[in-house]
C-alpha cells in the first residue's frame, strides 16, 4: 500500500510539473512573441477563457434560437394536424397579407400645395426654400450660398453638389419650384485675377494660376476655343466652367 501511495505521488507530482513546464513555456512564447510581462501572461491567462465564452455565445445564443424555432413549428404543425383531424380544410387565402402601412392615410401633394404658388427657383431665398421637406434653416442657408458662389445654375444636376441635400429632397424640389437655367453673374476672364477666378466653386487656385499665365503670355481669350488649348486640362472640366466666362 504504501509503495502504491508513493507511485501515486509522483504521478502526482509529474502532473503538476508538467503542468508548471507547459505555463512557463506558454508564458515564455507570450514573451518573446508578444513582448508580454508576467503580470500581464498571467492576466491573460485569466482572461482567456471569458475571451473563449464570449466568442462561443453567438454559436449558443442561435442555437437557443433554433431550438425555440423548432418548437414553434412542431406546435403549429400539431394544431394544424389536429384540426385536419377534425376534417376542417385548410385553405390559402387569396388576398395578400395584411400590411398596416396600408391603411395609413398619406397627405397628397396636392393637398400640400394647394395654397402655395410655384414660383421659380431663381427667385427662392432661404427662407422660402424652408417650405420644401427636408430642408431646414442650415440647408437652405447652403443651397442660397452656393446658388451666389456658383453665379446661378444651369443644370439640375449641379444640385447634387451642394453637401448635405439629399437626391430625394433635390426631387422634392421641383414639386414646389419651376427650374429655369439662369446665370446672373460671370468670371470677366480678360480681366480677372488668380484671387477672383478663384473664388468659383469649379475652379481651384492652381487652374487660376495657369489661367491667368496663359492670358498674361498669349493674349485675350476670344472664345471658350482658346481654354481649350491648354492641354493640361480636360475637355469636360473646360464645358463645365464655359457658362460662368465671359470673354468680353
Amino acid at each position: 500500500m504504501k509503495y502504491k501511495a508513493n507511485i501515486l505521488n509522483l504521478s502526482v507530482i509529474e502532473k503538476s510539473y508538467g503542468t508548471f513546464f507547459m505555463r512557463n513555456k506558454f508564458f515564455y512564447w507570450l514573451k518573446t512573441s508578444l513582448g508580454f510581462s508576467n503580470k500581464e501572461s498571467r492576466g491573460f491567462l485569466l482572461l482567456t477563457p471569458l475571451l473563449l465564452l464570449i466568442a462561443a455565445s453567438p454559436y449558443f445564443i442561435e442555437s437557443f434560437r433554433k431550438e425555440n424555432r423548432d418548437d414553434f413549428l412542431k406546435k403549429y404543425q400539431s394544431q394544424l394536424d389536429s384540426l385536419e383531424s377534425l376534417a376542417i380544410n385548410l385553405q390559402l387565402s387569396p388576398n395578400p397579407l395584411f400590411n398596416p402601412a396600408d391603411t395609413v392615410s398619406k397627405p397628397s401633394l396636392t393637398k400640400k400645395t394647394e395654397n402655395l404658388i410655384k414660383m421659380d427657383f431663381v427667385d427662392a431665398d432661404s427662407v422660402v426654400l424652408q417650405i420644401v421637406p427636408g430642408i431646414g434653416i442650415g440647408l437652405s442657408g447652403r443651397i442660397i450660398k452656393y446658388r451666389e458662389r456658383l453665379g446661378g445654375f444651369y443644370s439640375v444636376n449641379q444640385f447634387s453638389e451642394i453637401y448635405g441635400l439629399k437626391p430625394e429632397t433635390i426631387q422634392e424640389i421641383w414639386n414646389y419650384f419651376d427650374f429655369t437655367p439662369m446665370i446672373s453673374k460671370r468670371i470677366l476672364i480678360n480681366s480677372a485675377e488668380i484671387e477672383e477666378v478663384s473664388a468659383h466653386p469649379y475652379i481651384s487656385y492652381s487652374e487660376a494660376k495657369v489661367l491667368i499665365a496663359y492670358r498674361k503670355q498669349h493674349g485675350n481669350y476670344l472664345s471658350i476655343t482658346d481654354l481649350k488649348k491648354i492641354k493640361i486640362f480636360k475637355p469636360e472640366w473646360i464645358d463645365k466652367i464655359e457658362p460662368y466666362l465671359s470673354f468680353d
